[in-house]
């Protein structure tokens, strides 16, 4: 796992990948999706914002149900590949590097997703913050990640580079169960759900694939 990762190499490495990454066998990326849909988000005509939409997999699934969809993502192949995919006048892309504000207006969403992005940053801290400020109070936070143990066993997103033929693991940081679930607390945030996900094939004590987490943003009080 790299130390030192930053915005250019994550987000190159993900424009190499971008014109394979939905035809490589991924089971991360299948199962999240699954979680995704089984946790039964309420979207019914809400404004959501997706935070590393990719190549607008779940987008796709986001327009046909949310009111509204601000996809972002900060890698131009990626965003490519979901803007040739989804064509809904619900979505609006934007290329963005979400550890800067994002372009939100303050309590203007409903709900934020953030699929298999937050182990690419490495202060979480400010996007639970940036997320808290966008969404109206009551407003939901999910977020779905490669399990830490995953992670402490080597496990990262990787891909096969289709022009040197050889493999290569995206930049990645660690983050415990703890931080993801502290960070959402400490930014205003009330605990829904936690997940722990297997492959359905999976032994009772094979390490979870993914982690989930369901927050809730704590209604304002009346003064």
């Amino acid at each position: 796992m790299s130390t030192s990762p930053n915005k250019p190499e994550i987000a190159t490495a993900y424009d190499r990948w971008s014109a394979t990454y939905d035809n490589d066998p991924n089971r991360t990326r299948e199962l999240s999706a699954a979680v995704l849909r089984e946790r039964g988000l309420a979207l019914a005509g809400r404004d959501v914002i997706e935070i590393g939409c990719g190549t607008g997999l779940n987008t796709q699934w986001l327009a046909e149900r949310a009111g509204s969809v601000l996809a972002l993502d900060f890698s131009e192949g990626m965003l490519r590949q979901a803007r040739a995919r989804v064509g809904s006048p619900r979505v609006r892309f934007a290329q963005h590097d979400i550890r800067s504000p994002w372009p939100a207006a303050l309590g203007s969403s409903d709900v934020v997703i953030a699929m298999l992005v937050l182990e690419h940053i490495e202060h979480v801290d400010a996007i639970f913050a940036e997320a808290a400020r966008a969404l109206r109070p009551g407003g939901e936070l999910f977020l779905c990640e490669l399990h830490p143990v995953r992670q402490m066993r080597g496990g990262q997103a990787n891909f096969v580079n289709r022009e040197t033929g050889e493999p290569e693991r995206v930049p990645a940081f660690l983050h415990d169960v703890s931080e993801y679930v502290n960070a959402g607390l400490s930014s205003g945030y009330e605990l829904v759900h936690l997940g722990e996900w297997r492959d359905a094939e999976a032994a009772r004590n094979d390490p979870p694939r993914l982690l989930s987490v369901h927050l809730r943003l704590r209604a304002i009080s009346p003064s």
